[in-house]
């Protein structure tokens, strides 16, 4: 029997169960008439380097049938995308998923109903036969003829782009300092920011460039783009295709994620998410898995800066995954990633903004914490699920997955020994 029959059958079998949940909510809960078709529009990029199982630098433990080409790590995100039909676009990182033939990974991707989202450039490691290292930076090394050839490698990853139809580019550095007095602060910033001008400038025109942050790691007493409003003052010196990306585990311990967005959608310089969640630093684990009330708070500012500014909430924002797991298998992983950052934008789309808006005004923080925490308590997975089920996806995806035994048909394709490129 083929997948699509399999689906089926499943949720012929599943339809009573989920009909008798959507009606409850349908008739418990005040919906918005446009909210089903939010979700059917919303999609979650995927990462090529969360195929595989992930490692730290103590130990990598793959769990099988992981792919090991970049036309094996489309056929994945094609199955996610089968099973959710919300994960329509890959994003890719180079020069692990460097095309051999452009135009048939392009015909490849299509033929899973999938585009390319942001490429993403790495001068955070040495690669093979690499002329210099960045072992002291990259776009802020002391030497110019290191600067260049980072340069040279984000322009490069650009051309990829262009040739696969992508539109943004992600730069995410490592650079900074572990010791007190090893850096020039200020000269490392304007090196960094002299190089970044180079790669902008070249862009295509309808590209955007996404400036990641992070605190801290590798370099552990300085970062260089260390913070938000660091990426931020950059962007802003860049131009108006610059914008600041927001990964949830790249801020120091209690930071307000949800008012960093509020106020970078304010300014207009908020250009998209890496979404996982995390415990003690960039843990990269599960989206929603730890702080499920903070997903749901920060896409309920979300909601409310996009509508603000009259926004597209699936095209305006580039929304994509950023996780890497030992100990789950990576693609039931994925799928619940996808379903927690549904279930949060679902139930911001639920918040009375009229009403917490008249709350505010009034000074009432008891009838604002009412009203947020009514929404977070709400049980949207049916919403979700007819989403799903009306695009043609399953009911509940990890649990078919298991079901039909996916990986385990991965392994005998594939082996139980395969590695996938990546992090």
């Amino acid at each position: 029997m083929n997948l699509d029959s399999l689906i089926q059958d499943y949720n012929n079998q599943g339809i009573a169960t989920h009909n008798r949940r959507l009606d409850f909510i349908q008739n418990d809960v005040q919906i918005p008439s446009n909210l089903i078709q939010k979700l059917k529009d919303f999609q979650i990029a995927i990462p090529s380097w969360a195929l595989g199982t992930g490692g730290t630098r103590f130990g990598r433990f793959s769990g099988g049938g992981e792919p090991g080409t970049l036309e094996e790590k489309i056929s994945d995100v094609g199955l996610l995308h089968r099973l959710n039909k919300s994960s329509g676009a890959i994003s890719l990182h180079i020069p692990w998923d460097i095309p051999s033939d452009a135009n048939a990974i392009k015909k490849l991707a299509a033929d899973h109903g999938l585009a390319f989202d942001a490429v993403n450039s790495n001068t955070f490691q040495d690669q093979a036969n690499q002329a210099l290292s960045y072992k002291f930076g990259s776009l802020q090394h002391t030497d110019r003829a290191v600067r260049k050839q980072a340069i040279d490698h984000n322009i490069e990853v650009i051309k990829h782009g262009v040739d696969l139809g992508s539109k943004s580019i992600t730069v995410w550095l490592s650079d900074g300092s572990c010791f007190p007095g090893q850096l020039n602060f200020r000269r490392a910033y304007e090196r960094t920011v002299e190089s970044l001008k180079e790669i902008y400038a070249a862009l295509p025109s309808d590209w955007k460039l996404f400036l990641e942050y992070k605190a801290y790691e590798p370099n552990f007493y300085s970062t260089t783009v260390g913070d938000w409003g660091q990426s931020y003052s950059m962007v802003n010196k860049l131009g108006d295709k610059a914008y600041t990306l927001v990964d949830l585990g790249h801020h120091l311990p209690n930071a307000n994620i949800e008012q960093i967005v509020s106020l970078l959608l304010m300014e207009g310089k908020l250009g998209g998410f890496h979404f996982n969640d995390s415990k003690y630093g960039d843990d990269d684990l599960t989206a929603g898995s730890m702080k499920p009330y903070q997903l749901f708070l920060i896409f309920n500012e979300l909601v409310d800066g996009m509508d603000a500014k009259g926004m597209n909430h699936a095209k305006d924002l580039g929304w994509m995954i950023d996780a890497s797991h030992n100990v789950k298998d990576p693609l039931e992983d994925l799928l619940q990633s996808v379903e927690a950052i549904q279930i949060a934008y679902a139930q911001a789309l639920l918040v009375d903004r009229k009403a917490l808006e008249a709350a505010r005004e009034a000074n009432d923080v008891v009838r604002c914490q009412e009203i947020l925490q009514g929404v977070a308590r709400t049980d949207v997975r049916a919403l979700v699920a007819q989403a799903r089920l009306e695009l043609g996806g399953v009911l509940n995806p990890v649990e078919f997955y298991r079901s039909a035994e996916i990986r385990k048909q991965l392994i005998q394709q594939r082996g139980s020994k395969t590695v996938a490129t990546g992090l």
